[in-house]
């Protein structure tokens, strides 16, 4: 009788016909006892030595039982898992049935078609033997009805009729079952082995299945079994890595996926009967020769992590589904675009100081933002754009995350990712059960390096293609396929699943290249976010910030009428104005909603305007510091260079962070207010993201504080009060706004030494009434804007019938008489005003009858 070499090459083939090759190799040795191959073990004592069999399932495998029996059994109680086929190299088919029975155990049932093919007299023989990960090391066997090889440890057992049939425990599942089959004549002619028709063995997974290639990631079915599916097209093999405890360094149980039965074109999947007793997983991904060690990589997709070992920290995805979250009640306030007022915060400096005065196990968590719900009611914002809450590299901030589909363990309670991300849902729903709505700031053109995305496949999800620069900025290849789905299903994920409102894209620009860093009219991946339907709802905005240069790139986006964009020239425009360094004719631009960037199909709700970021000078620094080095702020000190005791220059400081504002709130767009302007933070003329503070919660209670934050909440009424002229979705029509220099005189619209321009804006009649049918105070507006040193005259328009001229804000005025409500009437027969130096004013026409 032949007998097989120690060790020696396992290749399985073909699923469901089709051929399919691995490598394993069998090694294991069984102790002769009393002439029977076989372990003892007391049977009282599987349970009880369960986890120890886990923790080193590729030695001290517990109580492996196979029946083999020489009978085919008929089975009265059975589900089929799964039926394999297979294509013999002397012809016939080969069929392997794996059913679940009713007494805790899996059964194989291997069948010969047609068993003719053999000869009448001959035997036919299956050597067989099991392995997990390790095909190297067999599992112990105790064998009943059948021989087993000592040298090889596998096990022959002889076909009655046509087909075998074994039983294994349960609870020694997964594993897989690989064999021979072997003819013998019986006479002295030679025995035939007789394997697949690519003369490879055959490969069977009994306590887990093929699985499914598609959705990526860990899918929790209803029946309790867990399908698994990694991409990655350049590795050799992959192997699913199964944790039952993550105190633990090493996994208690490792599965080397087929390549020929669990993949599918570059996905690797798996379907595992049922996640107990594991608790957690990761994916080892192995290329090339050798016996090197591969760390367990965190899957891509995953959506709660957990934390093992010691420094450094690996991660790996949890296994069990999120746990329900009760949204009943909720309601999404989808504001309009153009009625958005938005705050952009940073999570854990909005609350971490101690002057929020909220305990330690919320102050800076998301939790916290729903604490101080008040705070963006006086301000009267209706949105919060929140900085990026993934997983990041802690060494260079927020924006460079290394995972997409989770918040960070640092905004929540006792960093348990579960608890992090009730209590993320917990404050949307919160925020919105209070109308307003929270966007995301999303970083998906590199990330942070400590990721595993290089190791599972670096020539896809990275511009390798790009030069060192890309390379050097871990910079992802946004416009690959599976980077673009990788991309929709976060997006889809944050909506679906924490309901979040919208996004704002992060260094956008570099959505628009391709692999060499070319422009791309079409990019895929702006397109698919743009026309997705699970995204049709939530506002999208393209940021072109470069978090790695810390500047913004021009760019002229595509849109396809559906991105906003964050309005850099905004800022710049009305900064140089306001330093006297720009034209008028830019200004008014940008007072009439930056149709140069948002007319070709677009509209001024589709400007997200802004004076300060989170990155560059603060509101206060910006009229305190302007030193040569300094220049790319675009700032003017007012006089003196950073704190000072000069009243005509703390004047000044004033007089200019009320205009900032006030421009911000008159012109059409979405103004974005930026967190700690409100109360005077500063960064002490540091532009450097880093030196950003903590939200001095004092600060707001100091006069400068409570007088902004005043201001800001009466423009923020203001702009909702007169939205007719204010918040428009669609551009003003010519005739509905007049230009005028000072005293009525036409603009000088290309005069570099102009520094001041005036606007008449007519009110719509039609849209003058409130929801009730009541007069809603809509007349005219007339605002004036004067960065000279000096006074100047603003002669108003004149008005008919009863109507007169009501003073809303004059920003040279002291608090709090600088803004009214209710409007100072102009006195009898003045038809001009005089405006101070560095001032901006406002007034509303109203009849007096």
């Amino acid at each position: 009788m032949a007998t097989l070499p120690v060790p020696y090459v396992i290749r399985s083939h073909g699923l469901r016909t089709e051929a399919f090759e691995s490598s394993k190799l069998f090694a294991c040795n069984l102790k002769k006892i009393g002439g029977f191959n076989k372990l003892i073990f007391k049977p009282k004592t599987v349970r009880l030595r369960l986890v120890k069999r886990i923790e080193r399932i590729s030695h001290d495998r517990q109580i492996l039982k196979a029946l083999a029996n020489s009978n085919v059994s008929a089975v009265k109680t059975w589900e089929e898992v799964a039926t394999y086929r297979f294509r013999m190299e002397f012809g016939g088919q080969l069929k392997v049935t794996v059913v679940k029975k009713n007494n805790d155990k899996y059964g194989i049932h291997v069948e010969v078609e047609p068993l003719q093919l053999f000869g009448e007299n001959g035997a036919l023989i299956m050597i067989w033997g099991l392995f997990t990960a390790n095909s190297a090391t067999l599992m112990s066997l105790d064998s009943q009805h059948s021989s087993v090889d000592s040298q090889c440890s596998t096990t022959e057992t002889q076909f009655v009729g046509d087909a075998v049939e074994l039983d294994f425990e349960e609870n020694v599942a997964p594993f897989y079952v690989s064999f021979l089959l072997k003819s013998d004549s019986g006479s002295d002619s030679k025995v035939s082995i007789i394997r697949s028709h690519r003369n490879t063995n055959f490969t069977v997974p009994v306590g887990f299945g093929a699985g499914h290639p598609s959705p990526l990631g860990v899918s929790f079915l209803d029946d309790g079994s867990v399908n698994f599916a990694f991409f990655s097209s350049s590795v050799d093999s992959v192997v699913l890595c199964l944790y039952a405890d993550t105190t633990a360094e090493k996994p208690a149980l490792e599965i080397d996926l087929d390549p020929y039965i669990n993949r599918s074109g570059d996905i690797w999947h798996a379907l595992l009967y049922s996640s107990m007793p594991f608790v957690s997983y990761g994916y080892r991904c192995r290329s090339g020769v050798g016996n090197k060690e591969h760390r367990v990589l965190l899957d891509p997709y995953a959506k709660v992590l957990e934390v093992f070992g010691n420094e450094p920290k690996k991660w790996l995805g949890k296994l069990g589904g999120e746990p329900a979250f009760d949204w009943s009640g909720e309601v999404r306030p989808n504001l309009p675009m153009e009625k958005m007022i938005v705050y952009r915060l940073n999570v854990a400096r909005f609350t971490k100081d101690k002057s929020s005065y909220l305990s330690d196990s919320i102050a800076g968590s998301f939790s916290a933002i729903s604490e101080k719900l008040h705070h963006f009611e006086d301000l009267g914002v209706n949105a919060i754009l929140l900085e990026p809450v993934f997983p990041f590299d802690e060494e260079n901030g927020p924006y460079f995350p290394w995972h997409f589909f989770s918040p960070g363990s640092l905004y929540g309670p006792f960093g348990d990712a579960v608890h992090v991300a009730k209590s993320m849902k917990e404050m949307v729903k919160t925020l919105h059960a209070d109308g307003i709505e929270v966007l995301l700031e999303v970083v998906f053109t590199h990330n942070g390096g400590v990721g595993a995305l290089k190791e599972i496949d670096n020539s896809s999800y990275y511009n390798i293609q790009g030069g060192e620069e890309l390379k050097s900025r871990n910079a992802l290849n946004c416009n690959h396929p599976i980077v673009q789905q990788l991309v929709l299903e976060s997006l889809r994920y944050w909506v679906t699943e924490f309901h979040i409102d919208g996004f704002c894209f992060i260094n956008a620009s570099s959505l628009t290249r391709g692999v060499h860093g070319k422009f791309l009219s079409r990019p895929p991946l702006v397109e698919a976010i743009a026309f997705d339907p699970v995204l049709a709802k939530v506002k999208i905005v393209a940021d072109s910030w470069d978090p790695h240069d810390m500047e913004t790139k021009e760019v002229r986006f595509p849109h396809w009428q559906r991105w906003a964009e964050m309005n850099s020239q905004f800022s710049i425009d009305v900064k140089n104005f306001l330093r006297g360094r720009g034209l008028i004719s830019k200004l008014a631009t940008r007072l009439c909603g930056s149709g140069d960037l948002f007319l070709g199909g677009r509209g001024p709700a589709f400007s997200f305007n802004y004076v300060t970021r989170n990155v560059g000078f603060t509101l206060v620094d910006l009229v305190s510091f302007s030193r040569s080095e300094l220049e790319s702020e675009l700032s003017w000190n007012c006089g003196e260079e950073g704190a000072t005791n000069k009243t005509v220059v703390l004047e000044t400081r004033l007089k200019q962070i009320r205009n900032f504002l006030f421009i911000l709130f008159i012109s059409l767009g979405v103004p974005v207010l930026n967190m700690g302007d409100e109360c005077g933070q500063s960064c002490g003329g540091s532009p450097a993201y880093a030196d950003r503070k903590p939200l001095d919660w004092n600060a707001l209670r100091s006069g400068f504080g409570i007088q902004i934050t005043k201001f800001i909440s009466f423009l923020s009424s203001l702009k909702a009060r007169r939205s007719d002229l204010l918040q428009k979705r669609s551009f003003l029509k010519e005739d509905s706004i007049g230009w005028h220099g000072a005293e009525q005189s036409p603009p000088m619209w290309d005069d570099p030494a102009c520094k001041f321009l005036a606007m008449t804006l007519k009110g719509d009649a039609e849209s003058s009434q409130s929801t009730s049918g009541s007069p809603n105070m809509h007349g005219d507006l007339f605002v004036a804007f004067n960065a000279a040193d000096q006074s100047e005259k603003a002669a108003l328009p004149p008005l008919t019938g009863d109507a007169t001229w009501l003073l809303l804000v004059d920003t040279a005025l002291p608090f709090p008489g600088f803004f009214s409500v209710d409007g100072v009437p102009l006195e009898d027969g003045s038809v001009t005003y005089e405006m101070k130096s560095h001032s901006c004013i406002l007034f509303e026409s109203r009849s007096m009858s």
